[in-house]
């Protein structure tokens, strides 16, 4: 007589890694060596060519619906996860805490949940998480002070800012004209007039 085996439900834990690149024109091969260096199998590697503003990325979901309680997740470095350091603290909690899985920065080893455990490493992946948030935010906030400097010097020398004007009210009455005598299409008067489709049509809705 033979005896039903159980089922084995008991999850194997599973190495993945994640690559990104901002732009589809980069190239992800060596970001794509360094995951496989850590023997993780090509079909567990996940890859995005988009930008890291937020996690709204077809590779990286799929990715995550995979994870389960106590696989690992690998990157090269932590600007690939993302570039918004508020939304990866929150990714971050989310994969360590909800789902139960370990994430490994490659170029930041006290970023390693999987080396860290308990309050300790909780603590240190916090620590780590806010002050390269701080970091990030003072650094867009230089770049933004930066930016609005050198627009106001600009302006102070007479350089404009903004769409094109339409030239003159004449030439734009012509070309309208022409337009309403079905000469040229809307698209054929924006480009005489040297401006954008939906600004003819706002010229005309003022009129």
């Amino acid at each position: 007589m033979y005896r039903l085996k159980k089922k084995d439900n008991t999850h194997k834990k599973q190495v993945y890694g994640y690559a990104r690149v901002s732009t589809v024109g980069q190239n992800l091969d060596r970001q794509i060596d360094e995951l496989k260096e850590k023997e993780i199998s090509t079909k567990n590697i996940f890859c995005d060519k988009q930008s890291g503003k937020d996690f709204e990325r077809n590779a990286y979901k799929r990715l995550v619906r995979k994870l389960k309680k106590g696989d690992l997740l690998i990157i090269k470095s932590l600007d690939r996860l993302g570039r918004n350091y508020e939304e990866i603290i929150v990714e971050w909690r989310r994969i360590t805490k909800e789902i139960g899985a370990d994430i490994r920065v490659m170029d930041m080893p006290l970023l390693d949940t999987s080396q860290y455990k308990g309050l300790i490493g909780t603590f240190i992946s916090d620590l780590v998480l806010q002050i390269l948030s701080f970091v990030a935010q003072q650094n867009l906030d230089y770049i933004h002070q930066t930016q609005q400097e050198g627009i106001a010097k600009a302006r102070e020398k007479g350089v404009k800012f903004g769409r094109p004007k339409i030239r003159t009210e004449h030439n734009f009455k012509a070309v309208y004209s022409r337009y309403c005598e079905k000469e040229v299409s809307a698209r054929q008067a924006a480009e005489l007039l040297g401006v954008s489709v939906r600004t003819f049509y706002r010229r005309i809705h003022e009129m």
